[in-house]
């Protein structure tokens, strides 16, 4: 910072969250589920402008300063837009390709309305365990799982929760998983000791809320959705080639990113494979989707345009139409766009040194230890919801905190376990955080409509602030 520039106050730095608040507010009265459309986007960088104004006037920083600090911001996200892409052109392959369809139709025929919101958690757990990413988890089982439930007759809402509980119970446990190699780095031990520690609290997590999920499943009548199945699994039968050999492309990336392959590549070799595989195998749906046409140029565009705009095809079974449709990549841009203002936002507030001030006043007014452990968690909960971003809602709070845990004699892994139980579990609940906006876009579910029923995420927290309060697993430092 230049010597004329000024420190924020503790006012100053609260009036741009206070604005985009009411904005927020305002919008979900206004446009209910449609705000990723255009208004929150609008209202983060108005929010945006409040902190320029601020910076300008109050704390005399310069534009180029200002800028920089989006701008460096906005480039960390680049890896997730990118994802985000992929992820959009695999989904639209993958339809085209059978391999959803044939996920779902198998799926229908082992799973019933009982049981299947806890086989969701479970299949979605084991998945992510395996691949430690839930951004993968989703994009591929989560999808196909989200379909079944549909034809089940489940709220959409309902399903996503239990695909996201599962999903994020992975990405905490894996030591494939960024989040789990970077909270010990932040915190100061070692991957293994904090995912031992992390045992303690997240068990008890996704064991009350499989629980939970299997309560909920009693109330769904298996004879009545008996109907529903058997009409989607002829439409499915008559609109794709259904085979096992279709579950060869998802193995590869499985495959793949166990062997630590990047998600990015990992993600494109599954998009080409499933477009290959999808050529040769789904001839009846391509000259659906083209119109009657045939040819390798009618191919090609149907699995071009798969890729990048989508396609739909039109079912006499509703669900069934619903299922088969996909925006591909630029279904993704409106999510990338919120990412990109979010992100920006969040830069402005940190480079101004907003974000310090605020946690920094919080870190003054603690004096327990169990104060402690709850000032990490509601100050990684703050920075997913300002900075939009799970990774610094661990960097930034593990390096903030590492000192006043060591000061009160406590082991560096207990900060760790709680930067996962709270940062990379609530990173998804916040509709324009870089994981909400994209596991809403993926799965096409409101963030406010399977928030509620995310019970793994939001019990995380709480289960470890519980620990903390009546000192259960609390390691201290070796005299």
């Amino acid at each position: 910072m230049s010597s004329q520039q000024k420190q924020p106050s503790l006012l100053e730095s609260i009036i741009p969250i206070i604005f985009l608040v009411i904005l927020l507010g305002a919008n979900v009265m206004v446009f209910g589920d449609d705000g990723l459309a255009g208004s929150n986007q609008i209202a983060l960088l108005l929010a945006t402008a409040v902190v320029g104004i601020i910076a300008f006037f109050r704390l005399k920083m310069s534009f180029d300063t200002l800028m920089n600090g989006v701008v460096d911001s906005i480039s960390a996200a680049m890896s997730s837009i990118l994802i985000l892409l992929m992820i959009g052109a695999l989904s639209g392959a993958w339809l085209l390709s059978g391999i959803v369809p044939a996920m779902v139709y198998y799926g229908l025929q082992i799973l019933n309305p009982t049981i299947f919101l806890v086989a969701t958690v479970i299949i979605c757990a084991i998945v992510s365990v395996a691949t430690g990413s839930s951004w993968s988890t989703i994009a591929t089982v989560g999808i196909a799982l989200l379909g079944i439930g549909k034809a089940l007759g489940m709220p959409e809402g309902l399903v996503a929760g239990a695909i996201i509980s599962g999903a994020y119970f992975g990405d905490k446990m894996s030591p494939l998983s960024d989040t789990t190699n970077l909270a010990p780095a932040v915190a100061g031990t070692d991957l293994f000791t904090h995912i031992r520690y992390m045992v303690y609290t997240t068990l008890p997590s996704f064991t009350i809320a499989s629980i939970l999920f299997l309560i909920i499943g009693f109330g769904y009548d298996s004879e009545i959705s008996q109907d529903n199945v058997k009409s989607v699994l002829v439409a499915l039968d008559k609109a794709f080639y259904i085979s096992p050999v279709l579950f060869v492309v998802p193995a590869i990336v499985v495959f793949m990113i166990i062997k630590k392959v990047p998600a990015l590549p990992a993600l494109f070799v599954g998009t080409l494979t499933g477009a290959i595989i999808g050529i040769f195998l789904q001839p009846t749906a391509v000259t659906v989707i083209a119109g009657g046409e045939t040819g390798w140029q009618a191919t090609y565009m149907v699995f071009m345009k798969a890729m990048y705009e989508g396609f739909s095809i039109e079912s006499d079974n509703q669900i069934v139409s619903e299922l088969l449709g996909s925006s591909g990549m630029a279904g993704m841009l409106g999510t990338i766009w919120l990412i990109i203002v979010a992100m920006g936002f969040g830069g402005a507030m940190e480079v101004t040194g907003m974000l310090e001030k605020i946690t920094s006043t919080i870190i003054k007014n603690v004096t327990s230890e169990t104060g402690l452990f709850a000032s990490v968690a509601g100050t990684c909960i703050f920075f997913n919801t300002t900075a939009s971003d799970q990774y610094l809602s661990i960097v930034v709070p593990g390096k903030m905190y590492a000192e006043a845990f060591k000061e009160k004699g406590l082991a560096p892994e207990n900060l760790s376990r709680t930067l996962e139980d709270t940062a990379t579990v609530t990173s998804v609940l916040v509709p324009w955080n870089t994981c909400g906006v994209a596991q809403s876009s993926v799965l096409g579910v409101a963030t406010m409509a399977y928030l509620p029923y995310c019970f793994f995420n939001l019990l995380s927290p709480i289960m470890t602030v519980l620990f903390a309060a009546f000192k259960i697993k609390i390691k201290r430092i070796s005299k």
